[in-house]
């Protein structure tokens, strides 16, 4: 859509008695020039990438609409895109739902982001590790990808990148697009060991140079960017053909391979289908694509470990021969066994050291989530949003609790309730400094997925009484938990100050608390809030 601008035209109401405020978001983060028209006060405010206002905290553009009573505006908007195709949605948003639902759309977002680092930094260690060089470019394609998802989702125009320097950013673009397929084929040309089918290979080799010449191109001369474009299919079409030669010849890894092929082509096709206006995944699946990089990312890292274990099988096979060689050969070869069994032997060791600190990565990956969300929230200012990040490291620290304490038991049908309760409190006070006394009444325990649903349920009663029911004073905080029969009773009380439940807006908290117990433990919740907050939890054993 260069070299033309669409203008829109609409008039709005207010029906009420009421001045209204609201909020118009226009759903595109990656237009560039965006104009908007008050007519009744003659104003005219600017956005889009090539005019951002470095005020804004949202992802996309939004403009400010106020209406007196009764009152009538009518407003213009003009866009304009020279990057992308020109895509205009219109939202009107109340203040407060646009702003939940924004922090919302972030903080998912800065999830994916941060399991896509520690995806990258996983297997940066292995790569160290293990010298093996299809991990380095394996890191590097997830790097590449997260960055093409910064600039697509819009949030490194909000976070990272300063307005002036967007731009010149905007120039490259076409290297941002190109640099994911570069890495892709670079990592299953050394994974798949294309050497072995030479024709493939060389086509390969060659549809690389090819791209890479056309991004220098490209990045001086944008007119050329449709064969940098046919390039990147042919790339991508040849990678999946050399995929499919590898299953028929049953290279193992090609099969976990062809399985996030699958889903890196599904992605590029709802993505380009939503950049050209035909079909917008996000209207259905708002998050496809993030969740396709993931579990592709994850696809791709389970064929990189599974690759470990069988090279560790290989190594085992081949020292059991060895063995049964060293019974059978004369004492001519006995020197040189002995010598080959030792370097096989180190190379063993080798192999399990590695595996050991695979398992131990995996087993601290939330504990690393946790601790890139706090990295995150040191460099935000906006204290809901830290407050949102804060919530969000105490369920996640709820979670890893109880991970932690499965790995210490032998049992893991059941967990102490007590422990896991005392160890999730410990960890909340250490977030909230108040001198607050936590008693204790538990006499029971509880099944594995039952305290899954009570360590958040519990994560999120305790914050709250923890953040607005003391005001900065001291008090008393109470947890029960009884079995009578089959029948369970959790009940949470503090000592605070108690609120009015008709006049305070349920906040995604409570709505958490309340899905849980309905969804998970199939019971039901009693509140009251006199003399303090009383939180009655009542569920049967088996009806999970």
């Amino acid at each position: 859509s260069p070299d033309f601008d669409v203008w829109i035209k609409f008039t709005l109401k207010n029906d009420s008695d009421k001045t209204v405020h609201k909020i118009l978001e226009y759903g595109n983060p990656l237009s560039t020039n965006i104009d908007f028209f008050d007519i009744s006060t003659d104003t005219v405010l600017q956005d889009g990438l090539s005019n951002i206002n470095t005020n804004r905290k949202s992802i996309n553009p939004i403009f400010n609409i106020n209406l007196a009573p009764k009152e009538s505006k009518t407003y213009y908007i003009k866009a304009s895109s020279y990057i992308t195709t020109l895509i205009i949605r219109l939202n009107i948003w109340d203040k407060e739902e646009f702003y939940n639902h924004e922090l919302q759309h972030q903080a998912i977002l800065f999830l994916f982001f941060g399991a896509m680092a520690i995806l990258a930094i996983y297997n940066l260690f292995i790569y160290i590790f293990s010298r093996d060089i299809s991990y380095l470019w394996y890191v590097f394609y997830i790097i590449s990808i997260t960055i093409h998802q910064l600039m697509y989702t819009g949030m490194a125009y909000i976070y990272l990148i300063d307005s002036h320097s967007i731009i010149n950013i905007i120039q490259y673009a076409s290297i941002i697009v190109g640099l994911p397929i570069i890495s892709l084929a670079l990592f299953l040309k050394s994974f798949l060991r294309t050497r072995q089918y030479i024709k493939l290979n060389i086509i390969l080799n060659l549809l690389l140079i090819l791209i890479i010449l056309l991004l220098i191109i490209v990045s001086i001369n944008t007119d050329l960017n449709q064969y940098r474009n046919l390039s990147s299919i042919l790339l991508l079409i040849h990678l999946f053909i050399i995929t499919i030669y590898a299953v028929f010849n049953k290279n193992r890894q090609a099969y976990f391979i062809l399985g996030g092929w699958i889903l890196i082509l599904a992605a590029i096709i709802f993505m380009y289908l939503a950049s050209i206006g035909i079909f917008n995944i996000y209207e259905y699946f708002p998050y496809f694509i993030e969740v396709a990089f993931v579990t592709e990312a994850v696809i791709f890292a389970i064929a990189l470990s599974d690759k470990i274990n069988t090279l560790q099988k290989d190594k085992i096979y081949a020292n059991q021969e060895l063995i049964v060689q060293k019974k059978t050969e004369n004492e001519r070869l006995e020197l040189q066994v002995t010598e080959k069994t030792k370097d096989l032997k180190l190379s063993l060791d080798e192999k399990t050291l590695l595996l050991q600190e695979l398992n131990h990565r995996v087993k601290n990956n939330m504990q690393m989530m946790v601790s890139l969300i706090r990295l995150q929230t040191n460099d935000i200012d906006d204290k809901k949003i830290q407050n949102i990040f804060l919530t969000t490291e105490n369920r996640l620290n709820a979670m890893s609790h109880l991970h932690e304490l499965l790995y210490q038991k032998d049992d893991i049908s059941y967990i102490n309730a007590y422990e896991y309760f005392s160890t999730l409190i410990e960890g909340l006070q250490e977030t909230y400094t108040q001198n607050i006394n936590i008693n204790y009444a538990i006499d029971t325990d509880l099944e594995t997925e039952q305290a899954i649903s009570c360590g958040i349920i519990l994560n999120e009663l305790v914050t709250n009484s923890l953040k607005y029911a003391f005001n900065e004073y001291d008090g008393d905080i109470d947890i029960s938990l009884s079995k009578d029969e089959d029948i369970y009773t959790l009940i949470v009380k503090d000592s605070g100050v108690g609120y009015d439940q008709k006049h305070i807006p349920k906040s995604f908290g409570l709505i958490l608390v309340t899905t849980l117990v309905e969804s998970k433990l199939f019971g039901s919740m009693e509140i009251r809030s006199k003399d303090g907050v009383e939180t009655k939890i009542i569920w049967r054993e088996d009806d999970e």
